[in-house]
């Protein structure tokens, strides 16, 4: 007679031998930050995204052997003008319906020196992925590491601003995207 112990036993003993842990340092997410600025007719406007969250199994030590990854809630997004906040959400822009995250996985990690990283990885934004390379800066205050960079995209790439919308003369195509994240966790750099 097999008991029923057993598949449950079998189980936990394939999730700790499945490979590499998740979630080795913390993202707090009070002190961090995604933002992204474009210009309309020539003049930068910042947005910045509420929510979001992070999957990071970093060692600066072997920065090759890390993984991150990103998601982002994009019905999150705020200009800080709540008739422009609503017109976010809809097909012409994030189409948050349809599409309700942006990712980011990384598939590289290079250490340049001096708490500087590049991050190689995939983004996907509305249903379209391109690859993307992220300088990241780390500095370390205590027991806080905090990553900061800074990358171009191009919107109309993530068929973002759609239609009349796709008018760069109105709003530009190249975005940049801001982060500042404070983490936990992180090794001596």
């Amino acid at each position: 007679m097999v008991s029923m112990k057993f598949p449950i036993l079998a189980a936990a003993v394939l999730a700790a031998t499945a490979g590499p842990t998740w979630a080795q340092q913390q993202l707090q997410a009070a002190q961090s930050e995604i933002a992204f600025v474009s210009k309309q007719m020539g003049v930068p406007v910042q947005g910045h995204f509420r929510k979001f969250a992070a999957q990071i199994a970093f060692d600066p030590a072997k920065p090759a052997s890390s993984k991150i990854a990103f998601t982002v809630d994009v019905a999150s997004a705020t200009l800080g003008v709540k008739e422009t906040d609503a017109e976010l959400p809809k097909p012409v822009w994030f189409n948050t319906a349809k599409f309700p995250q942006a990712s980011f996985q990384s598939t590289a990690v290079k250490g340049l020196g001096g708490g500087k990283f590049e991050v190689a990885g995939k983004l996907a934004i509305k249903g379209v992925s391109s690859d993307v390379v992220v300088p990241v800066t780390l500095t370390q205050s205590g027991a806080t590491t905090t990553a900061t960079g800074t990358f171009p995209i191009k919107r109309l790439s993530f068929k973002i601003g759609e239609n009349e919308w796709a008018d760069t003369s109105m709003v530009a195509d190249e975005v940049q995207v801001k982060f500042k994240l404070a983490l936990t966790g992180v090794g001596k750099l």
